[in-house]
């Protein structure tokens, strides 16, 4: 997995795709950059093999900037090649071969970068970001797109032995990397921007449908919560309702509505026809 590479021919020719003019390798300077790979990283979320594959050839030519500042002045570097690496003898926390995204990126030598040339060979700057779009975001426990159909797995925890992460999945468009302090992959330092493209009008609409979207399923998850508590006395009546109430607490909007569904079962045999309208009619106004 060595990432050092020597400047050739043949990679000055596909720099070149990118200069006004030719330029010679005595003019620029050229570096290796990891920009990310498909452990899960400090976020809960890994990128899919499919993933890397994608961004492998959207990130040909994007620019690098310092701490996701779209401002030109910004601008310091260009990547002119990239690859997905493998190492089959390296495992990640999900069992699968470790991949990642080798980059190699250029600048022109002048005096206004020696000391960030010095920065980069001293391994000051080194930790890296990339933004990108995506559109799925895949529960690793069931398969399910959280974006379309939110699961109630909780990122973290573990289901029969496996760590629940979020797969990002189907690359759309990729940004820009940039220099940053603290990356969210520990292997190659990369954090994700998911679709943070438009104005900022338009993101702050986004952000303030998604905080409704959120509380609404809060909601949601209460309300069944308290159907469950009566469901349980119904069906159970020696089951305490406090040991009901914790043991819904920790659930989410899915694995709520899945126990509602198994506890209704009961209610013919235990409650009563009359019963069973009353819970039915109160769960179609849910």
């Amino acid at each position: 997995m060595e990432n050092d590479f020597i400047m050739n021919d043949e990679l000055l020719e596909k720099l070149n795709r990118f200069t006004r003019r030719k330029v010679t390798a005595d003019e620029v300077y050229t570096f290796p950059v990891v920009l990310c790979d498909n452990e899960i990283d400090r976020d809960g979320e890994r990128f899919s093999d499919e993933a890397l594959d994608e961004m492998c050839k959207l990130f040909v030519g994007k620019t690098g900037i310092f701490d996701h500042d779209p401002k030109g002045e910004k601008q310091t570097a260009r990547i002119f090649d990239c690859e997905v690496a493998e190492d089959k003898d390296r495992l990640t926390s999900a069992g699968k071969s470790f991949r990642c995204l080798r980059a190699k990126a250029y600048m022109m030598r002048t005096e206004s970068n020696k000391d960030l040339i010095r920065e980069i060979e001293g391994g000051i700057k080194k930790e890296v970001s990339v933004s990108c779009a995506v559109s799925r975001k895949i529960c690793s426990v069931c398969g399910s797109d959280r974006r379309e159909n939110p699961c109630g797995h909780i990122k973290g925890r573990s289901y029969d032995g496996e760590i629940c992460c979020d797969v990002l999945d189907g690359v759309t468009d990729a940004y820009e990397w940039s220099f940053v302090a603290v990356p969210a992959q520990p292997n190659a330092g990369v954090t994700k921007q998911l679709s943070q493209q438009g104005s900022d009008s338009e993101i702050r609409k986004l952000e303030a449908e998604l905080a409704r979207a959120k509380e609404t399923e809060e909601q949601a998850c209460e309300m069944l919560r308290r159907e469950i508590i009566s469901l349980s006395f119904l069906t159970q009546p020696m089951l305490a309702v406090e040991a009901v109430k914790e043991l819904t607490e920790s659930l989410g909007f899915g694995e709520l509505l899945k126990m509602k569904e198994r506890l209704k079962k009961y209610l013919p045999e235990r409650a009563g026809p009359k019963q069973q309208k009353k819970q039915d009619t109160e769960s179609y106004k849910l």
